[in-house]
């Protein structure tokens, strides 16, 4: 399974953005699929995941009521709706897949978002 990431651009403090995530083939139903960030100087860190089978979420306080993830099956897609954008969430993000949430064993290439205040 390859992933091709995008939706990333330049946006302001405040403003949404969506990103997309399609993959070359079917996902396996116990699979997570995240996205994960990293931003200049930083470390990589997870900011959502979803199991691919029971659509079950995971965010992490620091986006946790702003980002939100889901799927589309049929489209072999995952979104990360991304709103009320601040600066410190300026940074590459990644979407990745894996037996289990943090394990990741597939990444795409990254997608650029930037967010000016």
């Amino acid at each position: 399974v390859q992933l091709q990431a995008s939706g990333g651009g330049l946006v302001q403090t405040g403003d949404s953005l969506r990103l997309s995530c399609v993959a070359s083939g079917p996902f396996l139903s116990s699979w997570s699929v995240g996205w994960v960030r990293q931003g200049p100087g930083k470390e990589r860190k997870l900011v959502a995941n979803i199991r691919w089978g029971a659509g079950t979420t995971y965010y992490p306080d620091s986006v946790k009521g702003r980002f939100t993830i889901s799927r589309d099956k049929g489209k072999k897609s995952v979104f990360l709706q991304m709103d009320s954008l601040k600066p410190e969430d300026t940074a590459v993000y990644y979407c990745a897949a894996g037996t289990s949430i943090g394990e990741y064993l597939v990444w795409g290439q990254g997608t650029l978002v930037t967010v000016s205040s």
